[in-house]
């Protein structure tokens, strides 16, 4: 990572902005007729609300946050497409952007005319932009239709000539969004390659993007912003694990449940600290606790769990009899029970649901509950249902 000592490259100093949005839209030419003199009301949208952060010569910085948290506004800004309200920007270098897919395009040109163009509002003469148009066709592996109008290119071509050119202008600083997202898998492993090389030049380079593993992948330093204020700011897989929190703490539900013989009131999970959640992360310690009640005398009770995963899959299941194992108590009527189920999370990333069985000592179904709640669980990406902790070797051993 470049040194505190190294030159600041973009100052971000207390911006704001907002957005006017009506409240009441005019869509028909009969409306605006109609009501002519009408007044409209808006409501004030805080894209950003004081943001301020600095970002080093050299330092690959990635800003992640959720839909609507105000991260590509900040983008638009450090690009000058927005205006600030208030606060200011200073940038060190040449600038390149990258936001999004055809900005800056002409779709009635051809190829040739589009890199032309945009290679001189980057800053290129018309010479150096002419010299490099074979590389930009060549990354972009679009030489056979550079005399191909835009209009007819897919958006996957857009996005291969848009990168490419942008590798080409030699500028300081880069602002890239969401470009690994888009096109076909062997273009992403292309941009890949490329933000390795640049890296390594020393370029400047600010990423947007949802991709965590991009995040920790390729950049020194990374910020979360949620609703137009900085969440955090450090180390990118500290704030990638805290935006993956963010974007399921609202995720997951529980209901109750009854049958003729016994009530859920309640269930919930639990987290390491003891706090309510409705996601948990992978290696953490989760507590499933349930809260049931009995309509009528039990001869004893055994409460169990499945966990299953989106495809209905069990993963694992737990249970324990209510009391005494070897000798379960009755259960009288009104009596309530508790059940307290810990384990380490060890499930890959996706969602699951809890599915109950109460059965009767001696046996007999008393009540059956399916999907009493789901969570969702973020971390590593991986294959499989479950990453388990441990070690692999392997060795060659020398021919006689």
């Amino acid at each position: 990572m470049p040194a505190t000592e190294t030159p600041i490259a973009i100052q971000v100093e207390d911006l704001h902005k907002s957005f006017r949005i009506p409240t009441h839209r005019i869509d028909s030419l009969k409306e605006r007729v109609v009501r002519p003199f009408a007044t409209r009301d808006y409501r004030e949208l805080h894209a950003l609300d004081g943001i301020s952060f600095e970002i080093r010569q050299g330092e690959f910085f990635g800003i992640v946050g959720r839909n609507g948290s105000g991260k590509s506004t900040l983008l638009k800004l450090l690009a000058s497409i927005y205006r600030a309200d208030s606060g200011r920007i200073l940038m060190a270098g040449r600038l390149a952007p990258f936001i999004e897919l055809g900005v800056g395009f002409n779709h009635e040109l051809t190829a040739r005319e589009n890199v032309v163009l945009n290679g001189v509002m980057m800053g290129l003469t018309p010479a150096e932009t002419r010299r490099r148009l074979d590389a930009v066709l060549e990354f972009a592996e679009l030489g056979e239709f550079s005399d191909l109008k835009l209009k007819n290119y897919s958006s996957g071509m857009l996005v291969r000539l848009a990168f490419s050119l942008m590798l080409e202008v030699d500028a300081d600083i880069l602002l890239i969004d969401e470009v690994l997202a888009v096109g076909d898998a062997a273009f992403q492993q292309k941009c890949a390659d490329a933000f390795h090389t640049m890296k390594a030049a020393g370029k400047t380079i600010v990423l947007v993007t949802h991709q965590m593993a991009s995040v920790e992948e390729f950049c020194h330093r990374a910020m979360l912003i949620s609703d137009g204020r900085i969440e955090e700011i450090g180390d990118p897989a500290d704030v990638g694990r805290r935006y993956l929190q963010l974007n399921f703490e609202a995720a997951g539900a529980s209901t109750t449940a009854e049958s003729e013989e016994v009530v859920l009131r309640e269930a919930w999970l639990e987290n390491g600290a003891g706090e309510r959640v409705t996601s948990v992360e992978y290696g953490e310690e989760v507590t499933l606790r349930l809260e049931l009640e009995a309509k009528r005398e039990l001869p004893g009770a055994h409460v169990g769990f499945v966990v299953a995963d989106a495809d209905a899959a069990s993963v694992f299941e737990l249970g324990s009899y209510v009391g005494d194992p070897h000798d379960p108590p009755p259960v009288p009527a009104g009596g309530r029970f508790r059940l307290a189920a810990r384990w380490r999370n060890e499930l890959v990333p996706g969602r699951y649901y809890v599915h109950l069985g109460v059965n009767r000592h001696g046996g007999g179904v008393a009540m059956h509950a399916p999907g009493i709640l789901d969570f969702v669980v973020y971390g590593p990406e991986s294959r499989g249902v479950v990453i388990p902790k441990g070690t692999i070797e392997a060795t060659l051993e020398e021919g006689e």
